[in-house]
Formats: C-alpha cells, sequence, structure tokens
C-alpha cells in the first residue's frame, strides 16, 4: 500500500516542492529570529528577490511578523513547524537514512536532523536538542554522566532544560581538559549542563595531554581519584567526534607527532584515540579519565558530530564503537555516510 506521500510524490512533486521551501525558509527563520531579509537570503542560498515573494507569502498567511528588528515566527508559524516536523523528515527520506545507518554501523539507534551544520550553524542547536531528547528517553532515577569537550557538547549543554523531573543527575568531565579554550573544556560544559538541568557536577583540574610520570603522579592525588571513580561508575556518556587535523592542531599537537598523525592517515578523533578510515587507533594522546575501552561497560553512550566534512571521522570512530552507541547527527553527514 503506498503511502499519501508517495502518491503526492508521483503525482504532484512540484507541490511537495514547494511545500519543503517554505517549510525552510519558514523554519530557517525560527531558529534565526529576528533576522533580516539580506541575511537570510545569504543563509539559504536564495537571491532576496526570491526570497521576498515568499516572505510576502509567509507574512499573509500569518506565519511570520515582519518588524524593523526583523522577521519572526508567529504562534501559529511554530505550531505548523511542529505539525509538519514528522512528514517533512518523511518527504526528505530521514527516517530511512535513520534506519539504514543504523544497520549499516550496527548502532543501538540513529537519530538524524535536518540540515547541514557546515553551512548552517543553527543546526549544532538542533543536534543538542536531539540529543537532550535522547538523553530523557534514557535515563530514570539516579544518573552519573560523563561528558567530553569541544564544540558541539558545549552546543548541547545550551539547549540541556531543567525538565529531567523524574532523574537525579550528576556530570562528571570524561578526562582531563585544562589548556583548551576554556568554553569547550569538559569542566565548563559540565557546570553549564548542571546549572540548565539544576543539577550537580564535579571538576577534573588535569591538563588534556601529560607524561607517563605525571600521569601516575596524578593518579595518588585524592581528590582527582574521587572523580576518576565516578567517572568509571557512570552510565552515561556524552561525546563529540573530531577531526583528526582539525583535534591535533586545537591540542598545540608537537610537530613530530603531527607528522606521524598525518603520514597514518588518521582521520578522526574521539577520547585521545586518533583512527584511520579503517577504524584503527593510530595514535593515542596519553589522557587522564575515561578511555576507549571503557566505553563496552557503559550503558549508554551517545556520540554527537554533524556537518559533511566530518563524515569520515565519524565513519572511523563508528567502525569500533560499542553496539550499545547512539549516534545523533545531521543530514549533511549522513548522507556522506552512506555513500561510502
Amino acid at each position: 500500500m503506498h503511502s499519501l506521500i508517495d502518491i503526492q510524490k508521483r503525482l504532484l512533486p512540484d507541490l511537495l516542492s514547494i511545500m519543503q521551501k517554505r517549510y525552510h525558509i519558514l523554519r530557517t527563520i525560527h531558529f534565526m529570529e529576528p533576522v533580516g531579509r539580506r541575511s537570510l537570503a545569504q543563509t539559504l542560498g536564495l537571491t532576496e528577490r526570491v526570497l521576498r515573494a515568499e516572505v510576502e507569502f509567509l507574512k499573509d498567511q500569518n506565519l511570520i511578523d515582519v518588524k524593523a528588528s526583523g522577521m519572526t515566527a508567529t504562534f501559529d508559524g511554530k505550531m505548523i513547524l511542529e505539525e509538519m516536523e514528522g512528514m517533512m523528515r518523511e518527504i526528505s527520506g530521514i527516517d530511512e537514512m535513520e534506519a539504514m545507518l543504523k544497520k549499516r554501523m550496527n548502532l543501538q539507534d540513529v537519530v538524524i536532523v535536518p540540515g547541514d551544520s557546515d553551512s548552517t550553524p543553527w543546526v549544532k542547536e538542533e543536534l543538542g536538542r536531539a540529543c537532550s531528547e535522547s538523553m530523557k528517553e534514557r535515563l530514570i532515577g539516579k544518573n552519573i554522566i560523563a561528558v567530553t569537550g569541544g564544540t558541539t557538547m558545549a552546543a548541547v549543554a545550551e539547549t540541556l532544560t531543567p525538565d529531567f523531573a523524574s532523574s537525579e543527575l550528576l556530570f562528571v568531565p570524561a578526562r582531563g581538559g585544562i589548556g583548551e579554550d576554556v568554553n569547550n573544556q569538559a569542566n565548563t560544559i559540565c557546570a553549564k549542563m548542571a546549572e540548565n538541568t539544576r543539577a550537580r557536577h564535579r571538576v577534573l583540574y588535569v591538563p588534556d595531554q601529560v607524561s607517563k610520570e605525571v600521569y601516575k603522579s596524578f593518579l595518588t592525588e585524592p581528590a582527582i581519584k574521587d572523580v576518576l571513580n565516578l567517572i568509571s561508575s557512570a552510565n552515561m556518556v556524552l561525546h563529540g567526534i573530531g577531526d583528526a587535523i582539525t583535534m591535533a592542531e586545537r591540542r598545540k599537537t608537537p610537530p613530530e607527532t603531527m607528522d606521524e598523525i598525518i603520514e597514518s592517515n588518521a582521520v578522526g578523533e574521539a577520547f585521545g584515540y586518533y583512527f584511520n578510515q579503517e577504524g584503527e587507533v593510530v595514535h593515542k594522546v596519553m589522557t587522564i579519565g575515561l578511555q576507549l575501552k571503557d566505553l563496552e561497560k557503559i550503558e549508554h553512550v551517545i556520540a554527537v558530530a554533524g556537518g559533511k566534512s566530518k563524515a569520515k571521522a565519524i565513519q572511523a570512530y563508528l567502525k569500533g564503537a560499542p553496539h550499545a552507541s547512539v549516534l545523533i547527527t545531521d543530514e549533511g553527514a549522513a548522507k556522506e555516510l552512506l555513500k561510502g
């Protein structure tokens, strides 16, 4: 039995195309509001002349307000977006892509948000919201959540809200991170997550990478041992996946080590481990905290990464990821992953 959408695709393809375009414009206005026409046109890749006609239509339908400060979605506009979300996912094939990726990557679940965070910055906020929803589905009772650093995790922190009412949460850094941009450090992100959910957090004041001697000395510190025990008891891990070279540069990796990473064809990074396209670990940074092997015994592992440019990094990491992993990504990355 063909669905109504399948029939419409065959008989009225133009209608669906127009609906998708207007939905995309309305959704972009909502996420960028208040937004001017020029800025919106640049974001959408449309000429101002083409956009003007669509904006007038949305205004006439009372879906947006147009003021001197910019365009905003009305209450009716927001309701339309909410009601159409499921339909638009089916029309754009997102539901089908999720099922295909889940099977291909042997994952517990895959969630894809519309758009590409490489070209549309607010898509990263959508990744954060999807992560928040995924957390709520899995957290019951007392929980220890280990969190890595990075820009994506920082975006996740901004989207968390106090409505984790049935859960008791404690956020802990998954590993050391002093030396990175303070806004992207796991300590800062854990503090923000705790603040936004009205929960608790602990800090781990150790560098992102250390020598063997320093590593051993840190492990004898009572305060550090206490946090490490909490990390090892975590029932959920939230982490990003980085491009290998970008992460190596961010860590101010010495030139000789950088050469090794490049020569080994590393494409992805997570938890201080660098992976080649086959998913093999080709370099490891000595870090204090969660190690790759620890993921196997953690109940919920949620990886959040998006953007077409990160597809190779995501694929490399997932080749060795635990089956219990959940991937939250965007259309840009998902389409590239399904090409491979």
